[in-house]
């Protein structure tokens, strides 16, 4: 699916927070930024929302747990019942290792799972990067093109004025 794009790039990344910053004033909806480093508060500054990642651990750990300790219960007291010591069938505290193991097998996995999902990183992919050298030493603004309600000229006045070294339009395909 090909899908047009107004790729900014700059030298600096206090001007990259100011474009972000002037563009979302403006009303433009921010497909993107890359940055060779990790840049602080940017995620407020372009307006996103917390992640549901979280949740996910939540929940499949929740199975984990349960699903050890229902597995455990099962082979210990019903099925296989042994008389070890003299100790109680239902020993509970004897559970507790691999019921901590499986709820953080279960929720590391959904965790990765649910972060390749969300992100389409699907085995064999090819990257998509907006600009050349964002991975090195540049920073790098896009901005999707939607046939309606997308002023150009205004675009590219707003990132002109806060510092981008380049702007092109490219059509990239996702």
């Amino acid at each position: 699916m090909l899908r047009s794009f107004l790729v900014a790039t700059f030298s600096d990344a206090d001007d990259l927070v100011s474009a972000v910053h002037a563009a979302r004033s403006k009303n433009f909806r921010i497909y993107d930024v890359y940055a060779p480093y990790p840049i602080h508060h940017l995620d407020e500054v372009m307006g996103i929302r917390r992640t549901r990642l979280p949740w996910i651990t939540l929940a499949a750990g929740t199975v984990g747990l349960f699903s050890g300790l229902l597995l455990q219960f099962y082979t210990a007291v019903l099925d296989w019942p042994l008389n070890v010591g003299g100790k109680p069938a239902n020993s509970t505290l004897a559970f507790l290792p691999i019921s901590f193991e499986l709820t953080v097998l279960f929720g590391g996995l959904a965790t990765v799972a649910a972060f390749f999902l969300r992100a389409r990183l699907f085995p064999g992919r090819r990257e998509c990067l907006a600009a050349p050298d964002v991975t090195n030493d540049e920073f790098a603004l896009v901005l999707r093109i939607r046939d309606t309600a997308f002023d150009a000229r205004l675009a590219y006045s707003v990132l002109q004025e806060n510092g981008a070294a380049a702007i092109e339009e490219r059509v990239i395909e996702l």
